[in-house]
């Protein structure tokens, strides 16, 4: 027994004293306890509100996060890129400025264009609820600044701790509101409360930088000119990313109605666990320390290939444990409404496996500056995606057999990114050397 101590013990040691190790643990620690917590919940939440309410849930957050993902030109990605932090700051203050006037621009849309829009989408049950849409948006934004200017300074402890307030929030409201059966409104005041919530804390840390300071009109014209390849490239591969996991339900709502989505969102929300507890915290620190390495010009292979393969080992197995959970148990655990959910989960299996391993090393194109060549990828992917939909729709496939097909096609599509992104790294190693 002592033996096997003294072993965990200088594993621990060994972990801690990696930084990179270290933040990720963090950073995930954090988001396993926010995520724990819907988790724990949903087998109640799913007495509460019916497959129709997730179903309008998930419209109106498809709405918002695909306006939100250009809410600030995606000049939050370029918080990370500047030697000095005065800099960085303005880069932040750039898309700031940016969310203002896209949040803004979307009211007034909602404002003048908001019965067609609704009767386009058959979601008229957001009639009430479409004008809480541009301040959520809002909120999104402002999130993905702070949230980056939080990863630039390593403060990974805080932005664990708001990824826990914001679940918090979301968790009480949705389960107040559901006893007291208010339909839909309780998970979308949920969901708004909880973006509300979590730039709370991000952004008290900004405060106490004094960095706000150093925010100068000057500076911000310049460093809005210098990145301007993010809004012009970015922003457009940012929107389509965003339209294929939410144009998605977007366009199911008008094929199959709220019911099929319902069943969609929760499967999504189930398979999505791995990603919210490792996938999405890899990605802000494979980020951080990507563009650590290559300001410093060291070699990025062999970072990327350790990567790979952790996520590899730790995806076959989390998702042999749903696959297993999917038969009957889950069935049980969410409640006689929800029966059948087990095959929707696994017709999306494929898809979500390997999105899961793509996600967190999406970003290291963007470091080597191949944005059009991302873009370019990205549109390929959407291609496949909405084809393969639009035509099960046309041959009137069952919903489920459409989605093994896309599951089938999406994982050939991931497979091939992860080779194209280590082919990339391979010949950005080879220049260095050539230097």
């Amino acid at each position: 027994m002592s033996k096997i101590k003294n072993i965990l013990i200088s594993l621990k040691e060994k972990v801690l004293k990696n930084e990179f190790n270290k933040n990720v643990l963090i950073l995930s620690g954090g988001t396993i306890i926010a995520q724990a917590l819907p988790v724990l919940i949903s087998p109640i939440l799913t007495r509460l509100y019916s497959p129709s309410d997730f179903g309008v849930l998930a419209l109106f957050i498809s709405i918002t996060s695909i306006v939100g993902v250009i809410a600030n030109g995606r000049y939050e990605l370029a918080i990370m890129l500047p030697e000095k932090d005065e800099d960085a700051i303005n880069v932040a203050a750039v898309g700031f400025l940016f969310n203002i006037a896209i949040s803004l621009l979307f009211l007034i849309f909602i404002i003048i264009f908001k019965k067609p829009f609704l009767k386009l989408l058959k979601a008229e049950s957001l009639s009430f609820w479409i004008y809480f849409a541009p301040l959520t948006v809002f909120f999104i934004g402002l999130f993905h600044i702070l949230n980056y200017a939080n990863n630039r300074f390593k403060l990974y402890k805080d932005i664990s701790k708001s990824n826990i307030l914001k679940s918090i929030a979301s968790s009480l409201v949705q389960l107040t509101l559901g006893f007291l059966k208010t339909g839909t409104s309780g998970l979308i005041l949920g969901q708004i409360s909880a973006q509300a919530v979590a730039n709370t804390k991000l952004f008290s840390n900004i405060k106490k930088t004094g960095l706000m300071n150093e925010i100068k009109k000057e500076k911000i014209k310049i460093l809005y000119k210098k990145y301007i390849n993010f809004p012009k490239i970015n922003l457009f591969r940012a929107l389509l990313d965003n339209i294929q996991s939410n144009g998605i339900i977007i366009l199911l709502t008008t094929f199959y109605g709220s019911n099929v989505i319902g069943f969609y969102f929760l499967s999504l929300r189930i398979l999505g666990i791995p990603s919210q507890f490792i996938s999405n915290s890899l990605y802000q620190v494979i980020y951080q320390k990507a563009a650590e390495i290559y300001n410093k010009k060291q070699k990025m292979l062999e970072f990327y290939k350790k990567i790979i393969l952790s996520l590899g080992v730790s995806s076959t197995v989390i998702f042999f444990i749903i696959l297993v959970l999917s038969f009957n148990i889950l069935d049980f655990i969410f409640g006689k409404n929800w029966h059948g959910i087990g095959l929707y989960i696994r017709s999306l299996l494929g898809w979500i496996f390997f999105q899961f391993i793509v996600s967190p090393i999406s970003s290291l194109p963007l470091i080597l500056n191949k944005q059009k060549e991302l873009f370019l990828v990205s549109i390929i992917g959407k291609i496949i995606l909405f084809t393969t939909l639009i035509i099960g729709y046309i041959l009137k496939l069952n919903i489920i057999n459409i989605f093994y097909l896309i599951s089938l096609f999406m994982s050939i599509y991931f497979i091939f990114c992860i080779y194209w992104i280590g082919y990339l790294l391979k010949k950005y190693n080879d220049d260095i050397l050539e230097d």
